[in-house]
């Protein structure tokens, strides 16, 4: 099992990788509403691999079958091993290439609101909230534990669909 689940982990972490790193300096150009889009469709691409994971696990070593549980716990393993590189990858992006990448989000999402027609009272909070959302960006196990909250979501229910498809249930052989 080890050997299946860090090679698909692995890949699908390649991909949500050089994805981010493709992407993230053109941030500015693309928005951060259509970076957002193209983030978690590169998070659905890469979370494919779990189907793949699962069934090269069943074929390879369940002998054609697998329980619901045993394909999940491989699933979920190459979630995790590809969203613990997903957020290596943003932490050293983040804190060597992007420093005012918090500033920038902060004015975004204060201009959208201006846009939205908020009041000054509702600008003042959605400004102190950014304040606080950069704090936190600034702190690197915060940080880590709120972008490990990106992947985590798709990938689960990627694993979770997966493990009820690709489940094959031992049937005990027939006695006539």
């Amino acid at each position: 099992m080890k050997k299946i689940v860090l090679t698909f982990g692995i890949i699908a972490g390649v991909i949500l990788s050089v994805l981010m790193v493709a992407t993230m300096p053109f941030i500015d150009r693309i928005g951060f509403d259509y970076g957002l889009v193209v983030g978690y469709t590169s998070m659905v691409v890469a979370f494919l691999l779990v189907f793949f994971g699962i069934r090269s696990y069943r074929e390879n070593v369940g002998g054609g079958q697998i329980s619901f549980g045993r394909a999940f716990s491989v699933g979920i393993l190459i979630v995790l091993i590809a969203s613990v590189m997903y957020v290596v990858t943003w932490e050293i992006i983040y804190f060597n290439f992007l420093p005012d990448f918090g500033e920038k989000y902060a004015a975004h999402m204060l201009e959208k609101a201006r846009a939205a027609g908020a009041s000054a009272e509702q600008l003042a909070a959605e400004a102190e909230n950014m304040n606080e959302m950069k704090s936190i960006l600034n702190n690197p196990l915060l940080n880590a534990a709120f972008t490990l909250l990106e992947p985590l979501p798709v990938g689960l229910v990627l694993t979770l669909v997966s493990a009820a498809i690709l489940r094959k249930r031992y049937k005990e052989p027939q006695t006539t």
